[in-house]
């Protein structure tokens, strides 16, 4: 019978958890030392890069020393790969040492492939299962995957770590919705991941059914890949359909995991010895202070198959290094993600991300709660074709003509601009198993 790994204790898992942050930044600095010097030789990409920079890994000395590098950013892998096809210049171990291949969705490029040596496999399980266990699983829990296992990133991770834990868990999978209500009720599930999008679809589906989640054993949720899970409304909207305690966890492709959120709620904790986080002005990419919004960089200190040095999230955070309630020192996200440079509006000055839009919405009364930012050119400036408002699709009561009105005004309240509101029945739009999409263009 295989032995389960032994928590650090009944509230930690691991104690780098609770080390104090000059301890944890030595660990940082002798790992990035090391993980340099090793991509360094290793990977043709960074050989090439930091050789044309006269950047020697030897000359890394404090941790802000890694500034001298440039971010890299999506396009750059995939130029390395179409460089180097089709595992791509960045590879850092041989093909033989890579027992784990996943892809990206490929919404925005071609699907690039990113590798895990066994070594990596086993880090990654580990942080997972660290995540989990702060959110209070343990071995006599009954865990359901409702994440998607067809080529996305998540499923396998959190099935191996609750695996690691000791619960029992089901492999759902984020299709067969009426299946997963029944095994959900039938087998007495305690705990699910998945992502916001999917936990709304599924609470709609099991009150149209007669058979609401409250009832079920569920109590604890994990969310992760959209950012309503940071969205306070969108969090209370799961929790009220549910009856549980809803988690926020954000990981990509790349680096997986990032953070994960503590029973405390209190925004996600970085896995701090497992990738060095930097926040970036996005305009000068010049490191922000404590508290600022900025974009997260990110540099692997220990993977082995595909590292990334200064990766360009896009993802738009605030950090706190302020110790959290449950006592662990790891640098927290409060907020989580805000959202992505990329997705970011400016209106007459205002920066608009659609997790705002999100908040505002959720919180209406009456609303269901699904909705899309629309992108034409009925907001548009026809002279200079800059946006001068939003307009929102959303499902309203149809039996209340003054609601679209009073939606219109409540987002120009909290968030200053000026917005169209398209109403539309409940049901109209359409519903996601795995990552909404909130933001659409039409002509």
């Amino acid at each position: 019978m295989r032995r389960m790994a032994q928590p650090h204790s009944e509230r930690y898992w691991s104690d780098v958890e609770t080390w104090d942050r000059e301890r944890i930044a030595t660990l940082q600095l002798t790992s990035l030392q090391q993980q340099l010097a090793r991509v360094g030789e290793r990977s043709t990409f960074y050989r090439r890069q930091w050789a044309d920079l006269g950047f020697d890994p030897r000359d890394i000395r404090e941790l802000s020393d890694l500034r001298a590098l440039p971010t890299v950013r999506k396009s750059d892998y995939v130029d390395s790969l179409a460089e180097d096809g089709p595992w791509g210049s960045m590879l850092a171990a041989p093909l033989d040492d890579v027992v784990r291949v996943h892809f990206s969705s490929g919404t925005t490029s071609a699907p690039t492939p990113v590798c895990w040596t066994a070594p990596d496999i086993r880090r990654w399980t580990e942080l997972y299962a660290r995540a989990a266990y702060g959110q209070g699983v343990r071995r006599s829990d009954v865990y359901q995957v409702l994440f998607g296992f067809a080529w996305f990133v998540g499923g396998l991770g959190v099935t191996t770590a609750y695996s690691e834990i000791g619960a029992t868990v089901i492999p759902g999978g984020s299709s067969e919705t009426e299946r997963q209500i029944d095994v959900m009720a039938r087998y007495g599930t305690t705990a699910v991941s998945g992502t916001p999008s999917f936990m709304l679809h599924l609470a709609e589906t099991a009150e149209r059914l007669g058979r609401p989640l409250t009832e079920n054993r569920v109590r604890r949720i994990q969310v992760g890949g959209e950012p309503g899970g940071a969205v306070p409304q969108t969090r209370a909207f799961i929790e009220r359909a549910w009856g549980a305690k809803v988690f926020d966890g954000y990981g990509s492709l790349e680096f997986q995991p990032i953070a994960w959120e503590c029973e405390e709620q209190a925004g996600g904790h970085i896995a701090e010895d497992f990738a060095f986080a930097e926040v970036v002005d996005i305009e000068t990419g010049e490191p922000v202070p404590d508290g600022t919004p900025g974009v997260l960089v990110l540099t692997h200190l220990d993977k082995q198959a595909t590292p990334f040095v200064r990766w360009w999230t896009g993802d738009v955070v605030v950090r706190s290094t302020e110790p959290c309630a449950c006592g662990r020192t790891l640098a927290r996200l409060p907020g989580g993600v805000r959202g992505r440079g990329d997705d970011m509006l400016v209106i007459r000055g205002v920066n608009l991300f659609p997790s705002a839009v999100e908040a505002v919405v959720r919180g209406f009364p009456g609303a269901s709660g699904e909705h899309q930012l629309v992108i034409d050119s009925s907001t548009k400036d026809p002279a200079t074709g800059f946006p001068t408002g939003i307009k929102l699709r959303a499902e309203l009561p149809s039996d209340d003509p003054g609601a679209a009105d009073r939606l219109a005004r409540a987002i120009r309240t909290e968030l200053t601009v000026r917005c169209v509101v398209e109403p539309v029945p409940f049901g109209t739009l359409e519903r996601s198993t795995h990552k909404s999409r909130r933001v659409v263009h039409e002509a």
